[in-house]
């Protein structure tokens, strides 16, 4: 005859479970029992045991490390934002200084290779082809839709690696580039786009933000009907 289960023997036996729960309901507990500290170990990952405190301690340690890390990347991230704020400041100053289509274009290709070490920038402009100056491309509306419609017709910045005759018709003197990125300057019309591209084929690529490049196109194509109208 088997002997008979104590039901208060059953209910005082603890698992591992209701220890779990009860520390987890009573978060203070080893701050009222800091004697049982000493007798709580842990396995390292070395084989030897080190104490609960000590424990604690490394995976504070191990924690001020990682958000050392991260603070240190949200500085970085922060510098950088500032200085790419403070140039395209200047840009836009500059291109607001712009007293005529030339010195607009100038400054947009002069800021691009000194400010934001672009390899390869253009700037053109629709219109008569024959009113093109040295620092200002004008092409025809018709002649940039045969070469590029595909980039122009979402009136969007589109970035990645283009076809061969796509990049010949944006960069003319470097048209063999690895990536490129290329924003309509469309606001009532279509006034024409600009472009940047790199040997490096990742520079530019679909994942890549274009908030600059958005920003830039909006302030132009507010600048452009002015000139115009001045005839600059």
């Amino acid at each position: 005859m088997s002997a008979s289960t104590d039901p208060a023997a059953e209910a005082a036996t603890l698992d591992e479970h209701d220890v779990r729960e009860y520390l987890k309901e009573n978060g203070d507990f080893l701050k009222k029992n800091p004697d049982l500290l000493d007798y709580l170990h842990i396995s390292h990952a070395s084989g030897s045991a080190v104490s609960l405190v000590e424990k604690q301690v490394s995976v504070l340690r191990e924690r001020n490390v990682e958000m050392r890390r991260r603070l240190n990347t949200l500085t970085a991230n922060a510098r950088d934002n500032d200085a790419l704020y403070e140039r395209t400041r200047g840009l836009v100053l500059g291109l607001l200084e712009a007293q005529s289509r030339d010195a607009l274009c100038a400054t947009f290709n002069r800021s691009m290779a000194e400010d934001f070490d672009v390899e390869h920038a253009s700037i053109v402009l629709f219109g008569d082809p024959s009113a093109s100056t040295e620092t200002c491309r004008i092409e025809s509306h018709e002649h940039a839709t045969a070469e590029i419609g595909t980039l122009l017709r979402s009136r969007k910045a589109m970035c990645g690696a283009l076809r061969p005759e796509e990049l010949a018709f944006l960069f003319p003197a470097a048209p063999s580039l690895g990536s490129a990125a290329v924003m309509p300057l469309y606001r009532d019309r279509e006034m024409g786009f600009i472009a940047v591209g790199s040997a490096d084929a990742q520079r530019y690529d679909s994942a890549m933000g274009t908030v600059f490049l958005h920003h830039l196109a909006d302030v132009i194509v507010r600048l452009l009907p002015a000139l115009d109208r001045a005839g600059l």
